[in-house]
């Protein structure tokens, strides 16, 4: 107990300046560190404040290249949709044309086949495989050879319209997610320290799996500018063939039109010509046949009036057989009656043989008279099929005026007349 209550020990006096001194020095030194330090930090906040404005407005400034460059793209990309938007229209109404053409060609055909038919109810000689025929034949093969081309420029003016239009649906996705880029990286830009809505978010740092470089955004974006330019020349080529095609069809269904037309004329000048000249020796016919009646009527009226004279000649041949005896003598008057009845029979003979002939020729004129009135009836026949039939209802065609921009709507009209 004695010795828990004992007194602390007492220091000697050098031991307690030396203990001071050292409090002096141990405060001095932390002192001094944390001077260094205090200014280390200000040094520090300094560096760290200058490096982190100049990062953010190096940022701002990538930012700012970054929306310039997208902007850049979204121009390009909002050119060509619009060219080819207009270039689409076009052959928008490229296919209208092209299909109206078609539609219009669907007449002409059946007015072609038509006469055809109609020119098969020929009869006769007339039935003949012609000039006119061969042309009608020719251009029935002419407008089906159109109707294929004009299809198939359709059909490749589809495709490209549904080439035209994927590519369309490519630059106006690429354009609305420029748009929203556009969008998230102005905001971006405009925010600043003292922005009311910036706060900290978990896992900024990080690349997102479906993210791409640069260099394939630019690719993206330039395929698809490529892409367009290639569908808009496509595009543009078509149209002048479509152009052509319309244009050199439409010269070769005119074309094909008049020399069917110029045949028909030729056709009937010369069926009419012929009828005419049948109507000629139709006439002459009539008129032999009139004189040749009439002269089968004097022949038999000769034959008749031979009666008489060869009646008295036997007659008195007869009488005198009854002269008596001696007197019964082969005198002159007996030879020159004997001869008598010899010319009469002789001439009566020659009469009959010419009547004869006579009847002949008359039967023969009658069939050449009953065969130039058919005939003549075959080319009326062939004249109306041609003339009536066959022209009138050609009228109707409606073929295009070949012209260098092709305008062809095809279609009929009442003034048409090829």
């Amino acid at each position: 107990m004695a010795k828990l209550l004992q007194a602390p020990p007492k220091f000697l006096p050098l031991e307690w300046h030396i203990a001071n001194k050292n409090q002096y020095h141990r405060a001095e030194a932390e002192r001094s560190r944390s001077e260094r330090l205090v200014a280390e930090s200000q040094r520090l906040v300094d560096e760290i404040e200058k490096t982190t404005r100049k990062t953010q407005s190096d940022v701002n400034k990538k930012l700012e290249q970054r929306l310039e460059e997208v902007r850049f793209w979204k121009k390009e990309l909002d050119d060509k949709l619009e060219q080819l938007v207009y270039v689409t229209e076009d052959l928008l109404t490229y296919q209208t044309r092209l299909e109206k053409a078609l539609e219009g060609l669907k007449e002409p055909l059946h007015i072609t086949l038509t006469c055809l038919e109609y020119r098969e109810k020929r009869v006769g000689i007339d039935l003949v495989r012609d000039e006119v025929e061969q042309e009608l034949i020719k251009e029935a093969e002419i407008i089906r050879g159109v109707m294929a081309l004009l299809t198939r420029s359709l059909e490749e003016t589809t495709e490209q319209i549904r080439l035209n239009r994927s590519a369309k649906y490519n630059l106006e996705k690429d354009l609305k997610d420029k748009f929203v880029a556009l969008t998230i990286d102005d905001i971006c830009f405009s925010l600043n320290n003292n922005s009311p809505n910036i706060r900290y978010s978990e896992n900024v740092v990080r690349v997102e799996p479906n993210s791409v470089s640069l260099e394939d955004w630019l690719d993206f974006s330039n395929t698809n500018v490529e892409k367009a330019d290639k569908q808009r020349n496509n595009s543009l080529m078509l149209k002048a063939l479509v152009d052509r095609v319309l244009s050199q069809t439409a010269n070769d269904l005119r074309k094909q039109c008049d020399v069917v037309d110029t045949a028909f004329k030729n056709g009937l000048k010369e069926t009419k010509d012929a009828r005419e000249k049948l109507a000629i020796h139709l006439s002459k016919v009539m008129e032999e046949i009139a004189s040749q009646e009439k002269n089968v009527t004097v022949l038999e009226k000769a034959i008749l009036d031979q009666e008489g004279p060869a009646k008295v000649a036997h007659t008195r041949l007869e009488t005198r057989t009854c002269r008596p005896n001696v007197e019964l003598c082969r005198d002159g008057p007996q030879y020159r009656l004997i001869k008598e009845v010899h010319e009469i029979t002789h001439n009566v003979a020659r009469l009959k043989e010419t009547l004869a002939q006579a009847q002949v020729e008359l039967k023969g004129l009658n069939r050449r008279q009953l065969a130039l009135q058919e005939e003549i009836q075959v080319k009326e026949n062939t004249i109306y099929i041609d003339e009536v039939l066959c022209m009138n209802t050609r009228k109707s065609i409606l073929l295009p005026e070949g012209d260098e921009h092709g305008q062809w709507a095809g279609g009929l009209r009442p003034d048409a007349v090829c």
